[in-house]
Parts: C-alpha cells; structure tokens; sequence
C-alpha cells in the first residue's frame, strides 16, 4: 500500500469514469480517447452558420477544395473546405484576398484534435456590398471626428528624415525616394517595406506605422502604393489600418494613387497626394525653386530698401528748398520785432502812468498840507485842552484855577484858567 494518495494508473482505470465534466478531478480524470468523442458529439450538435472572411491559402485536391478564411481585423482564421460544387460558380473569379461568405458547419477530428469547417456554399461577396460597407464606416468614423480639418497637422517645411511604407517591390518606393532627392538631395528616408495588399497588409502596415511613429528622427511618414483595383485597396479602408493611422502623432500623408475611389486611409491622413510622385514633391520643397524665390525675395527687398531711400531723399530736398529752412529765423525775426514794439509801447505807457500818478501824489500831498491842523497853527492859531485831553471850544467847559495844555505850531505851552 503507498503512502501517496493518488491512486495507482490502473486502479484509477477500473474506477467508474464521471459522468459529466464538473465530476472530474485529479484523481479521476477523463481519459482523451473517452473526451475527443464527447467533443465531436458536441460540436456535430450545432447547426451550420454563415461566416464571412478573407480567402487564403487556397488550393484544389481532386473534388475538394482547401481553404483559410481570414477575419480582416484580427489575425484569426478557421480552415474551410468544400466541395467543387459549392465553388464550381465563383472558382474563376475567387482567389487569395477575395472576400466570401460561407455557409459551413463546424466538424471536431477526434483523432487529431482538429477542428475544421465543411462548407457547402461560398459565396463572393460583391462590389456594391463592400462599397456600401465602407460607407456605413465612413460614417461611424466621420461622427467619431477622425477625418475632422481640425485634426489634420501641417507637414514640416523641410523634413530631415522621412518615413516611408511603401510595398517590398513596385515602382512606389523608387517614386518617393528619386523625385524627393531630385528636389533636395540631403532628404533622408526610413522605409518600412510590406506587403499592401492581401490578408497580411493590414498588420504589416499597421506595424510599420506604429514603429515610424516611434522612431524620434521622423519627422513625416508616407504610405505609398502605385494604385491598383478596388479589392486591391480593401486593406486601406480596414478599420483597424484606419485607426492605426489616425493615432499616428507624426504627420502622415497617404500616397495609395487611386484616382476613381477615396481610401478612408485618405480622409484620416493629414495629406492626401495623388501619386507617389505627388507625395514626393509635397514632403519636401524644390531646391532650385527655393533658390529662385530667395533671389526673387533679396530683389524685392532691395527695390524697396532703394525705393523708400529714393522716397526719404526726395522728402528732405523738398523741406530743404523751404524758405523756412533756407532762411530758419524769419520766423522768429517776426515775432521778435513785434516783440521789441510791444515793449516799448509798454514802456512809454508805464512812464507816462507812472507820471500822473507822481503828478496826483503831489497835488494830494499838498492839498493834504493846506487842510492839515498843523498849517492852522502855523498861521498863529493854538489849540487849548484840559488835563485830560479834551479840547476846549467853550469857556464854560473850564473853571477858575483848572490847567490848561496849549498846543502851538513849535511845541506846548502849560497855562491855568484865571477867569472867565
């Protein structure tokens, strides 16, 4: 007997197997050959379901055609197959990339663990479907703001790293690069190359973005293609691509060169160019062209600098020939004349004032002598008080024996009343 509470392999093999799942346990657990039959009996329990995805992979074996249906989204896929007939309408015009709706039913391989889908009628999805697709996102993403003017970042004047996504062969990368450098040679470029179209050219491109995104030295990132066919484009109108883009804080600029239809990737870049070559000649100025506008500016500039010299020259001639200023105290000698007038005039009128006034001083002063007191008593009248002042006018105002002042023109005389 061992110590160990786990029973022996075979003791647990003779015990009776639980009947549902929850019953399971260390001790007693399912067997795989017992779960994998479970599993399928699960699974061809469920009813068939339409799913719709990106064809890859697909191949032909005999009467059975082999397929992995893609989400556009996510890097999710489910294999497919089915037989010729389900297939025997589209099969010329479906290929990797295209876009199918499945009606499938799910089937679990208990032997190998695989889980399949066996279809039994694919179905392309049309032009018209996938337009009015992209509408209906177009419209999530204009409500959300994503295409707003507001939104959009100018790009640099003169970009000294560029990034670039363009696809890893075609004409789009030797686009961007040669007429960018033929414009200004010292433009450096940090390219991403992926793959733009098929299942792959969402993540690719997406990831390419994010990393230039990252990268300090980029200053604007391009996404070049050289055009191509509507589902050739499908991946530029990707939710998640667009999304991608509208996150990306370095200027973007989209270069898919489609003329007929707008990629959504268009509405959410900062700039949308036409061609590679169109980007090329957006990111980065002309050389040449900015050498002639410098040469046209310092032109400009020194007919002006000569013109308001020539102006300011012909404004001091004109003040100098002034008779003002040929002759600067004309002014002056005017005022001061009638200055010199006013003075005098002043002065006379003030002397001849200042005589009538000493002339009425005179006469008051002697008019004022003529009626003084003192000229009475120069002319021998005397002036009598008593001894407290007042003035005698009336014998009765004295008596016998009271004193007397008596004021004459030289001086007072002192007297005593005698009788009356």
């Amino acid at each position: 007997m061992t110590d160990d509470a786990t029973p022996p392999a075979d003791a647990a093999q003779r015990l009776p197997l639980p009947v549902m799942a929850s019953d399971t346990s260390a001790e007693r657990p399912w067997p795989v050959r017992h779960l994998a039959p479970k599993i399928a009996d699960y699974i061809a329990r469920m009813p068939p379901v339409w799913v719709e995805g990106q064809v890859l992979n697909l191949k032909r074996w005999n009467s059975l055609w082999f397929l992995t249906l893609r989400d556009t989204d996510l890097d999710m896929s489910l294999s497919v197959t089915a037989p010729a007939g389900a297939i025997a309408k589209i099969a010329d015009r479906m290929s990797d990339g295209s876009h199918v709706v499945v009606h499938a039913r799910p089937r679990f391989h208990a032997k190998k663990g695989d889980l399949t889908f066996a279809a039994d009628d694919v179905r392309l999805v049309g032009l018209g479907e996938l337009l009015a697709r992209i509408e209906h996102l177009k419209g999530i993403l204009a409500s959300e703001g994503l295409f707003d003017e507001g939104r959009k970042r100018a790009l640099p004047f003169l970009p000294g790293v560029v990034g670039l996504v363009c696809a890893q062969q075609g004409d789009a990368e030797h686009d961007v690069v040669s007429n960018a450098r033929a414009r200004w040679a010292a433009v450096q470029f940090e390219i991403r190359r992926v793959t733009v179209q098929g299942p792959r050219a969402v993540p690719e491109v997406s990831a390419a973005i994010a990393e230039l995104d990252a990268d300090p030295r980029v200053e604007v990132i391009v996404v070049a293609r050289g055009g191509g066919s509507f589902e050739d484009l499908l991946p530029f109108s990707n939710e998640s691509l667009v999304r991608a883009a509208a996150a990306c804080r370095t200027p973007l600029v989209s270069a898919i060169g489609h003329h007929l239809d707008s990629p959504l990737l268009d509405l959410v870049a900062d700039l949308r160019a036409s061609t590679p070559t169109d980007a090329a000649k957006r990111i980065v100025p002309d050389v040449t062209e900015e050498r002639a506008r410098l040469v046209q500016a310092r032109q400009r500039a020194r007919a002006a600098v000569l013109g308001r010299l020539e102006r300011e020259r012909t404004t001091l001639e004109h003040w100098r020939s002034r008779p003002v200023l040929a002759s600067p105290t004309t002014l002056v000698d005017q005022h001061e004349s009638r200055l010199r007038t006013l003075r005098e005039s002043s002065t006379r009128m003030l002397d001849g004032a200042l005589r009538h006034a000493h002339a009425e001083v005179v006469g008051l002063a002697a008019q004022v002598r003529a009626l003084s007191p003192a000229a009475t008593l120069e002319r021998g009248y005397a002036v009598v008080q008593r001894r407290d002042g007042h003035v005698v006018r009336d014998p009765a105002d004295v008596a016998a024996g009271d004193p007397l002042r008596v004021r004459v023109a030289r001086g007072e005389l002192a007297a005593q009343v005698l009788g009356s």
